[in-house]
């Protein structure tokens, strides 16, 4: 059996448990730049408000309906995952952290009622870390989240499913006809791992239900689509065929890009923000242990802004050897910016993107035949982050990424941002009587 524990609009909830004034009012929170909404409240969502909805066409209910709305707070919102994570942890022997409000829980082999253990830890998370969470119960990680969707539903709209299956849904104990009926109740849409172009092919087959997709055969949708199709099949029946994951898979490539707060037209401002975003994945990719081959940097204007003259542009710069190392990576996302930068344009977004990323167990030496390469150092990496973990992100940084910071135009919009509240000491919450 696998549960999957889900923290309830976490975004949101996150904000309320150092804002108690925001319970029962409609929040959302903003995407970088506070550009749409990434994360509603229940109330929010009964307001009609969509997720992706831009910002300056919700606005108006901030007078009208009294909506709250906020700028993302990522720091926070990590460290409350990580607090909920860990007490999650304790309900099965493995865990899989899917997102960061997402894990999926090996149950298997566990005695006693587990709809009953479910309770017990999602009231633990509740009570100490102050995340109102739901939890699905099944033989699969599909109904598993489909469980949880179903408990997700039952709680915010009494009267929809039985009441029995709020907060938590033990998909082994319900009864055939009430599994089928559940089925038939969702649509092909909600199904996890289904996107749009795939589920607008079902439905063209007439195929519109969780329980029309069971009942496909799994040898027609493995030869029609793919095997995945043909798992999600046999995982709707029963059969489990997606196996956890007891570690997070190394990614493939590591992004950092960002919308700007303000159009930058300076050649200089952009090469201070890609070695910003050169530094910040580097970061990353030596966490992971990886090597990167290729850099890819890009700018582009915004296609939103219909009397700027548009522009986009990208390259890819091959390195002549594997590296973790910031500098050469920043010189290489510098080399992009100066064959595909234009003068005269408003720029909007900019990001460097880490492809071809190899273990940084495997060597590859190459021959430098360039004097001015600066060589790896691996010792000065290491001292970078440590300072920075202990410190805080950015305190040390390279000089490429400091020129002209006071300016900063290409920097955030999060007007609306709250507090550090568990990660920094000068923003600790404060009890007044």
């Amino acid at each position: 059996m696998i549960a999957l524990i889900d923290g309830n609009n976490f975004y949101v909830s996150c904000e309320r448990v150092f804002r108690p004034s925001l319970n029962d009012r409609p929040v959302v929170v903003l995407s970088n730049n506070d550009g749409c909404a990434i994360a509603r409240s229940n109330e929010a969502k009964a307001l009609g408000i969509a997720m992706g909805a831009p910002w300056f066409q919700i606005r108006h209910l901030r007078d009208s309906a009294g909506l709250v709305a906020l700028s993302a707070n990522f720091e926070l919102y990590g460290d409350m995952s990580d607090r909920m994570m860990t007490l999650a942890a304790g309900l099965g022997h493995r865990q899989e952290i899917y997102s960061i409000d997402e894990s999926f829980i090996d149950l298997t082999g566990i005695r006693g009622d587990l709809a009953e253990r479910a309770h017990k830890i999602r009231s633990r998370i509740l009570r100490w870390v102050g995340i109102p969470t739901c939890i699905g119960i099944a033989p699969t990680k599909t109904l598993a989240k489909l469980a949880n969707h179903i408990a997700k539903a039952a709680e915010r709209k009494p009267g929809s499913y039985p009441a029995e299956l709020a907060q938590v849904c033990h998909w082994g104990q319900l009864p055939s006809n009430t599994r089928e009926a559940l089925l038939a109740a969702t649509q092909v849409r909600e199904i996890w791992g289904l996107g749009p172009k795939l589920t607008a092919q079902l439905n063209h087959i007439r195929i519109h239900t969780a329980l029309d997709l069971a009942r496909l055969s799994p040898s027609v949708a493995r030869a029609r689509w793919s095997v995945l199709l043909e798992k999600t099949i046999h995982e709707l029946n029963g059969t489990s065929c997606i196996s956890l994951q007891d570690t997070a898979l190394d990614k493939q490539e590591i992004a950092c890009t960002r919308s700007f707060g303000h159009p930058v037209t300076d050649r200089r401002e952009l090469e201070e923000a890609l070695a910003e975003f050169a530094s910040r994945a580097a970061e990353k990719l030596r966490r992971q242990g990886s090597h990167v081959n290729q850099v890819m940097a890009f700018i582009r204007t915004s296609p939103f802004r219909k009397n700027d003259a548009q522009y986009s542009a990208y390259r890819i710069q091959p390195l002549m050897e594997p590296t973790d190392d910031t500098t050469r990576i920043i010189r290489a996302a510098l080399e992009v910016l100066k064959a595909i930068y234009r003068p005269g344009f408003n720029y909007s977004k900019a990001g460097v993107m880490l492809m071809d990323l190899q273990p940084a167990a495997t060597k590859h030496l190459t021959l430098n035949l360039d004097d001015e390469l600066p060589a790896p150092n691996p010792e000065l990496m290491l001292t970078l982050d440590r300072v920075n973990d202990r410190y805080g992100r950015g305190k040390i940084k390279l000089g490429a990424a400091l020129a002209g910071e006071k300016k900063r135009n290409w920097t955030m919009k999060q007007e609306r941002r709250t507090p550090a509240y568990t990660t920094d000491w000068h923003s600790l919450a404060v009890a007044s009587r």
